[in-house]
């Protein structure tokens, strides 16, 4: 039993942890500049409306995704890790979302319900 205990002793000491060629680094920074200066050339040929923020949603999301995978070293995780930490910011998005949704409709059916409220004093004052 002690022999099978000094092996793993003996492999975990000359176990350095894993190395990943820097040109994958390299790649990343390339391919995060390219997006940088697609984000930046929809403010300078002057996009305006849901083209622009699309765009800049879009680029944003594309660079903090290879920000995530590849220098936090996400992409060689477990599955289970990668869930434990990706899926509660994106819980919290769907409830921001869907509060956001609903304060939509209950701002539109106060809108909808108090429209006619507006005149009902001034009429209630001439009727006296």
């Amino acid at each position: 039993m002690s022999e099978i205990t000094t092996a793993k002793v003996a492999a975990a000491d000359t176990f350095e942890g894993q190395q990943h060629p820097i040109s994958i680094y390299f790649w990343i920074w390339g391919l995060l500049f390219v997006l940088s200066a697609c984000s930046y050339l929809v403010d300078y040929i002057q996009l305006q409306g849901f083209w622009r923020w699309a765009l800049i949603l879009i680029f944003m999301f594309l660079k903090a995704g290879l920000i995530v995978a590849f220098f936090m070293h996400m992409i060689w995780e477990r599955l289970a890790l990668v869930y434990a930490i990706m899926v509660p910011p994106l819980v919290i998005g769907v409830l921001i979302l869907l509060m956001a949704l609903e304060a939509d409709y209950v701002y539109a059916t106060r809108d909808a319900f108090f429209a006619g409220w507006d005149n009902f004093f001034q009429i209630a004052e001439r009727s006296h």
